[in-house]
C-alpha cells in the first residue's frame, strides 16, 4: 500500500492534539486541508480513524492502533533529525585520520589535543601507517583525510593536497662520530660510514634514494628501520649516521646528543601536507580538523 507520508503527518498531529484546527496550526495548513488529508487516509486504509462530533474528536479503535505505530515512527524520525543536527553542531560523530607514528608524535599531537578540547564528543579514529599506505587508504575511501609526507612525484588525480609545513632533512650523528663535527663532508664520504635509514616503503626513504642517485652516488644503509624514534636512539648510541628531518630532533640537537653533519651538497626541502579524496565529500568534523591545521600555516 502506497500512502503519502504527509497523510500520516496530518493523522499524527490530529491524534496527538485531538483537534483538526490545532493540527492545521502545527502543519501550517488550513483546517479543511487537514480534514481532507484524514479522509484520503481513511479511504486508503479502508477504515474510520476518528469519531467526530461538534464538540470533540476521538480516536476509533483502528485509530488508536495506528497511532501507536505512527507515534513511534515519528519519534524515530525526530531522533534522526536531532542526530543530524548534533553532527552539524559537532556534538557527535568521528574523524578518520591517517598518519604515521612519527607525524602523529612530532606534528599532530597539539592539534589532536586542541580539537579534543573544542569538540570533546567527536571520536578521533587514527590509522597509523606509513605515508604511502595512508595515501592508498585515502584513495579507497577508508580515511576522511591523511597527514603525510608529500611525495615528490605526481599525486593521484583524485587526491587534493594542502601543504602544511616545510621539512628539512639532515644527516646527523652522535658522540662516537664527534671527529666529524664541523668538517665539510662530500656526500660520497658517507659511504665509508655505517648508515641508518628508514625502510624502503616510506616516502622519506624514496626521497633519500632519489637524492643520492641524482648525485651519482650509491649509499647503502647498514641498518634499515621502521621507526624514526628507534633510528634516532640508535644514532645517539653510535651505531651509525642517520638521515632524518631536523624537525624531529630539535631536543637532541639542543641537548648535544646529536649534531648535524656539514654536507657540501644541498638537500632539497620537502613538505608535510594534508590530503583528501576529491571524489568523496569530507565529513563536517573532519573538515573542522583540517581547518585547524590550515589555520596554523
Amino acid at each position: 500500500m502506497d500512502v503519502n507520508f504527509e497523510l500520516y503527518k496530518a493523522f499524527y498531529h490530529v491524534a496527538r492534539t485531538l483537534s483538526f484546527s490545532e493540527a492545521g496550526h502545527h502543519l501550517f495548513i488550513s483546517q479543511s486541508a487537514v480534514s481532507q488529508s484524514i479522509r484520503v487516509l481513511e479511504e486508503k486504509l479502508n477504515c474510520t480513524l476518528f469519531n467526530r462530533s461538534t464538540k470533540q474528536v476521538k480516536l476509533t479503535h483502528e485509530g488508536e492502533v495506528l497511532f501507536k505505530h505512527v507515534e513511534q515512527a515519528y519519534a524515530f524520525l525526530k531522533s534522526g533529525e536531532r542526530s543530524i543536527e548534533n553532527i552539524h553542531s559537532l556534538k557527535q560523530g568521528e574523524i578518520r585520520l591517517g598518519a604515521s607514528d612519527t607525524i602523529c608524535k612530532y606534528y599532530l599531537l597539539p592539534y589532536l589535543q586542541k580539537f579534543n578540547q573544542l569538540y570533546p564528543h567527536i571520536r578521533i579514529n587514527i590509522t597509523n601507517r606509513t605515508s604511502p599506505l595512508c595515501i592508498e587508504l585515502l584513495k579507497k575511501g577508508a580515511l576522511d583525510f591523511a597527514v603525510v609526507n608529500i611525495p615528490q612525484d605526481n599525486h593521484p588525480q583524485q587526491v587534493q593536497v594542502t601543504t602544511l609545513q616545510t621539512i628539512r632533512d639532515v644527516f646527523v650523528a652522535g658522540h662516537p662520530f664527534r671527529q666529524l663535527q664541523g668538517q665539510k663532508l662530500d656526500l660520497s664520504t658517507l659511504s665509508g660510514y655505517p648508515l641508518l635509514m628508514l625502510e624502503s616503503n616510506t616516502i622519506t626513504r624514496s626521497f633519500f634514494d632519489q637524492f643520492v642517485t641524482a648525485k651519482g652516488i650509491k649509499l647503502t644503509p647498514e641498518i634499515e628501520l621502521g621507526s624514526v624514534d628507534l633510528m634516532i636512539e640508535l644514532t645517539k648510541i653510535g651505531l651509525g649516521i642517520c638521515f632524518v628531518s631536523r624537525e624531529y630532533i630539535e631536543q637532541e640537537l639542543k641537548s648535544g646528543d646529536l649534531f648535524i653533519l656539514n654536507i657540501t651538497e644541498s638537500i632539497p626541502a620537502r613538505a608535510l601536507g594534508v590530503m583528501v579524496n576529491a571524489t568523496i565529500p569530507v565529513p563536517i568534523a573532519s573538515r573542522k580538523f583540517i581547518e585547524l591545521l590550515e589555520n596554523s600555516i
